[in-house]
């Protein structure tokens, strides 16, 4: 039996390091992709029955809703909420009622999630967050709003 070249030897040796890198990568995640982890939100995430039961009181509850009109347009809202854009809710800290328990909601949970961090963080009573998609496929119902005509289209016809 022949000894083995040199050559063959370090082409195993390369192969051998290859591979173990190659297996090592696959075990760390790239660290762009770890950057984009979602955010876990602290605060506690509602389902139908909870929010049915604090819509139960209106009176002491304060939707606050993320989306953008054109969202809220075609998926459905609740039957009252205060409308604020995720990324101008902390400028508007001070016209939302210290005195209310809050709700946040957005489509699949995650703006309203963080919202709802920010808000107890900041002093806020926060019930939790909920996904107004969620929501409604657990049984809830949202209220979906008519588009109303467009006045031109009104004034063609008198």
């Amino acid at each position: 039996m022949k000894k083995p070249s040199k050559l063959l030897l370090l082409l195993i040796l390369a192969a051998s390091a290859a591979f173990g890198t190659v297996a090592e990568s696959a075990q760390k995640p790239n660290a762009p992709i770890a950057a984009k982890q979602a955010y876990i939100p602290k605060s506690p995430q509602i389902h139908r029955a909870e929010l049915d039961a604090l819509l139960a009181k209106p009176d002491e509850l304060l939707v606050i809703d993320l989306r953008r009109p054109d969202e809220v347009g075609s998926i459905g809202g609740f039957p009252v909420y205060l409308n604020i854009q995720a990324d101008q809710l902390e400028k508007s800290l001070d016209y939302i009622p210290k005195e209310r328990t809050i709700v946040t909601v957005s489509n699949h949970a995650g703006r309203s999630g963080k919202a709802a961090d920010l808000l107890a963080d900041k002093g806020f009573k926060v019930a939790g967050f909920v996904g107004a998609q969620y929501y409604e496929q657990e049984g809830g119902k949202l209220i979906k709003i008519a588009k109303s005509k467009s006045r031109a289209t009104e004034n063609h016809k008198h």
